[in-house]
């Protein structure tokens, strides 16, 4: 028979390294956390290794967990934030997710030196809107249905969205790619 643990269960018994309750952590909310890292890579196995090793630091930072937000708030920053540290080392990766039809095989490197932080900071020259979705649908894994709920609107307004960053992120990154070449001529 499972057992079902509140969160502060989980945390505890996590804290105090019982391995039926960090399994049931981790069967909780993997599902999940697996959804947000394919969002990055359409490879199965990156996405498998990243989503293990932000579990990993869960169990190692669970003790820092204060419960002043959702327990599944927190294990999402923190694979996300695992996940950060992947793609900032593997930014081909962090490309494709803004340019859809990407070839590694063709342009291995788009804008040399693009990271995570520089997507970031390039997001906020994206409508508001535009960039929530965004942010939700590429970095925090939520579907188009789920983002319209979240934000009052219908799915199709939220691809549209998420197109439209799309378009103003590749228009932005090959501005800072002639930048870049101009720089360095």
């Amino acid at each position: 028979m499972k057992q079902t643990y509140t969160d502060q269960e989980l945390v505890q018994g996590c804290i105090d390294n019982n391995r039926r309750h960090q399994e049931a952590l981790y069967r909780r909310y993997f599902s999940k956390m697996m959804s947000m890292c394919r969002r990055y890579t359409d490879d199965d196995e990156i996405a498998m290794s990243v989503c293990n090793d932000g579990f990993l630091k869960v169990f190692k930072k669970i003790h820092t967990f204060s419960f002043k937000g959702s327990l599944e708030g927190w294990v999402r920053r923190v694979v996300y934030h695992c996940m950060s540290d992947y793609f900032r080392k593997n930014a081909k990766y962090l490309q494709f997710m803004v340019f859809e039809d990407y070839e590694q095989s063709s342009s291995p490197e788009i804008v040399p030196g693009l990271y995570f932080e520089d997507l970031m900071q390039l997001l906020k020259e994206v409508p508001e809107k535009s960039e929530q979705v965004f942010r939700l649908y590429a970095i925090e894994g939520y579907n188009h249905r789920e983002i319209g709920e979240q934000l009052g609107i219908s799915e199709n307004t939220s691809k549209w969205h998420l197109s439209n960053a799309r378009k103003r992120l590749q228009e932005l990154i090959k501005e800072q790619k002639n930048n870049y070449v101009q720089r360095n001529k």
